[in-house]
């Protein structure tokens, strides 16, 4: 007769791995989805709410295949691309993103953007000043005039600056 850890950790083995691989098709699929700004629907949602499943099988898997998943730990591959894994993670969740000089450019030029007049920022799109406002009406936004910028007409709004910028930019 087996152990009851053995009969729980196969019953766990069962459901777990099945898990993790169909959440990680759906992660997989809708971030990559996001990735390219194709996240409309339902995309975003599952992608964030079935992330959850994903690491809670990912969690039970590791705990089922516990004596198998310590053997990475002898390998210096396993241990070399987990290694990295971790401090990719706490990178990402400690290292602040500088806005200054040196920084991402990609932010300043989002902040010059959102500050623009629509009457400039129009000509960059290659809308006229009028056309960018109509644009962003007929998208349901409230505009007040060409001199507001995109920052005040998301504020406005309720929206999300790059929300109004993506609006433009289409």
């Amino acid at each position: 007769m087996k152990p009851i850890y053995e009969t729980m950790n196969n019953s766990l083995k069962s459901w777990a791995t099945p898990l993790v691989i169909a959440t990680f098709i759906i992660s997989g699929v809708t971030g990559i989805l996001m990735f390219f700004h194709k996240g409309d629907g339902f995309v975003k949602p599952v992608h964030e709410w079935l992330s959850w499943a994903l690491v809670s099988g990912g969690a039970i898997h590791v705990a089922a295949n516990w004596k198998l998943f310590k053997a990475y730990f002898t390998r210096r591959a396993g241990i070399a691309i987990i290694s990295t894994g971790l401090i990719i993670t706490v990178a990402s969740i400690t290292v602040p993103m500088k806005e200054g000089p040196g920084g991402n450019p990609a932010i300043r030029i989002n902040k010059a953007l959102a500050a623009a007049p629509l009457e400039t920022l129009g000509t960059i799109v290659k809308l006229t000043p009028e056309q960018a406002v109509s644009k962003l009406e007929k998208s349901g936004l409230k505009v007040t005039g060409a001199g507001q910028s995109v920052k005040e007409i998301a504020a406005a709004n309720g929206k999300k600056e790059n929300q109004v910028l993506g609006t433009l930019f289409e």
